[in-house]
């Protein structure tokens, strides 16, 4: 009999996804869909851009595969005990039961939610730059900034579901405003769309994380600026999280940690200027293991390797 198959799907500011994923963290060829979101989307359409990636996922699983189960990672705020999402880059969707309305869509299998951030960490720690680590911080950095820990070999406990998202954990030395009501938080200094915003208040012109790559690859002292402010902010919120928690590992994925490998190395540098505790300063700031599939092979694991969870 063909071995079960988990659903995952990951929501987040910018797009949403759905694949099928096998019990070795691997996605099904032809199973990965993809949908815009966006801070303008109506609810109804964000609903609509589930239901058609889900379906065509869905139609991607072979015959007479048993589906296990579906694990969803969202963007932020969510509320595990009521299955609802507010994630803070997408205003239509406020206590959003998401949870209820994949259940609609999937009537045969169980759903698990959790946030974003984690499902980066379980997949890290599962197949990624993370296997070997007791503690590890995964983080996101993209449309926004978001987090997940691995505590002694397990998510570490979470009543809400939101332990671990250190894109709102205040930066000292920076004042930026976030949407979350706070000012100085990670997200507002370093998620790609507000570096980008910082460097447009200099002069770059660009409008997109992939145009300030490239303007960093060319050596524009605006577009460098902004990527070292970005690091260092990561670095300053990674050191803090490490002396809090004894880190071993922390892998970054999402779109705008890819901006260039300086943003690691300002991050890094970051660590080692902020702090002298070697406990601290060992901590392992690597970029993600698995490119983009991360957020998906975690949602997966949610399914697949339920002992990781709390």
């Amino acid at each position: 009999m063909p071995l079960p198959l988990a659903l995952a799907v990951d929501f987040g500011g910018t797009k949403v996804e759905a694949a099928l994923v096998d019990a070795r963290g691997a996605l099904v060829a032809g199973s990965r869909h993809r949908r815009p979101t966006g801070a303008g989307a109506s609810s109804p359409e964000l609903d609509a851009a589930v239901r058609d990636v889900v379906s065509a996922a869905l139609f991607a699983r072979p015959a007479d595969t048993p589906l296990l189960g579906v694990g969803v990672g969202a963007a932020g705020p969510i509320d595990l005990e009521h299955g609802t999402v507010s994630p803070l880059n997408v205003p239509a969707w406020r206590g959003h039961p998401l949870v209820e309305r994949t259940s609609e869509m999937v009537h045969d299998a169980p759903v698990t939610l959790r946030i974003d951030g984690l499902c980066i960490a379980l997949a890290e720690y599962w197949v990624g730059a993370g296997v070997g680590a007791a503690n590890m911080l995964g983080m996101v950095v993209s449309t926004g900034v978001g987090g997940g820990l691995v505590l002694g070999g397990r998510a570490v406990p979470s009543p809400t579901g939101n332990a671990g998202h250190i894109g709102h954990v205040e930066v000292g030395g920076f004042d930026d405003l976030c949407a979350c009501g706070g000012s100085g938080c990670l997200e507002a200094v370093a998620s790609g769309p507000r570096t980008v915003a910082w460097a447009r208040t200099r002069g770059f012109t660009g409008e997109t994380g992939e145009d300030l790559a490239l303007a960093h690859a060319a050596g524009d002292p605006v577009a460098l600026a902004a990527v070292e402010r970005a690091g260092t902010a990561i670095g300053h919120a990674v050191a803090t999280s490490a002396s809090l928690l004894d880190l071993d590992v922390v892998a970054i994925g999402g779109g705008f940690s890819r901006v260039s490998p300086a943003l690691f190395d300002h991050a890094r540098a970051a660590v080692a200027e902020r702090t002298s505790f070697p406990f601290v300063t060992r901590v392992e700031i690597v970029p993600s293991g698995l490119s983009d599939e991360g957020p998906l092979i975690g949602a997966g694991a949610l399914v697949h390797r339920p002992e990781l969870l709390a």
